[in-house]
């Protein structure tokens, strides 16, 4: 029983560090900004993150 607990542990410390490292990483995505060869796009890539909603809602 004991040896359950621990590897229940084991896996939410590796999940929550995983969905932590997604968190900080997928944040400084955010503040990149596109080169100016492709400024004319900025109005359509700022709404493509939205997209996937409009599907599944």
């Amino acid at each position: 029983m004991q040896l359950k607990k621990n590897k229940m542990s084991v896996m939410l410390n590796i999940f929550s560090l995983i969905c932590l490292n997604y968190a900080l990483y997928s944040s400084s995505c955010f503040f990149a900004k596109l080169p100016e060869a492709y400024a004319f796009l900025s109005p359509i890539v700022d709404f493509m993150p939205v997209i996937p909603l409009l599907f599944f809602s």
